[in-house]
């Protein structure tokens, strides 16, 4: 039986994350680094572009099965700032997933998010130091005036993305927040 937001959980759920040891339906073979396919949202606060909603994961939260982060990754990421995103369930959409990250992740029933903008990149895996990792992402962004509240999160607030160390962005999502310029080159 699954609890509520708080303790911890072992998902149902099969997420588009695969390695040689998860290989997706109807293929023989994954890159050596394994493949995501991803969706994050972008959410800005309005009137303000530069100042974007990030949060610090509770790592206390069923985030494996919100985010499909378990584990050591769970560990790793919780220290730094993340933007509500997660790899698609099997099958899912792109826009569902973008949906899902929302009612799950943040709370929101109704936002009306823009895009997708769609990414591949190809490059060693940051964490593994494995080469040939493949990243398939979705970026939707949005405008809220505040931000949301959700117990998935220790922090959850409005960030100058530009005023962070890129250490201090997780999970390789300061390449997704240079996608939809919200990262000034350095």
């Amino acid at each position: 039986m699954r609890h509520g937001v708080q303790g911890p959980v072992t998902t149902d759920r099969r997420f588009a994350a695969f390695s040689k040891d998860a290989i997706p339906p109807r293929m023989n073979s994954v890159p050596e680094g394994g493949m995501c396919i991803s969706a994050f949202l972008v959410i800005s606060k309005r009137g303000d572009p530069g100042s974007v909603l990030m949060g610090r994961i509770n790592k206390n939260a069923e985030w494996d099965h919100i985010g499909a982060l378990n584990g050591k990754r769970l560990e790793r990421f919780a220290s730094g700032w993340m933007l509500p995103s997660s790899h698609l369930i099997l099958y899912e959409t792109p826009e569902g997933a973008a949906r899902r990250i929302l009612r799950e992740e943040l709370g929101i029933k109704n936002l009306k998010l823009q895009g997708p903008t769609t990414f591949a990149d190809t490059s060693t895996a940051r964490f593994s130091g494995t080469p040939n990792h493949w990243d398939i992402g979705f970026i939707f962004t949005a405008e809220r005036e505040s931000a949301p509240t959700s117990e998935a999160w220790d922090e959850l607030k409005f960030v100058d993305a530009n005023r962070l160390r890129p250490d201090d962005i997780v999970r390789s999502q300061v390449d997704v927040l240079a996608y939809v310029g919200r990262l000034n080159p350095k």
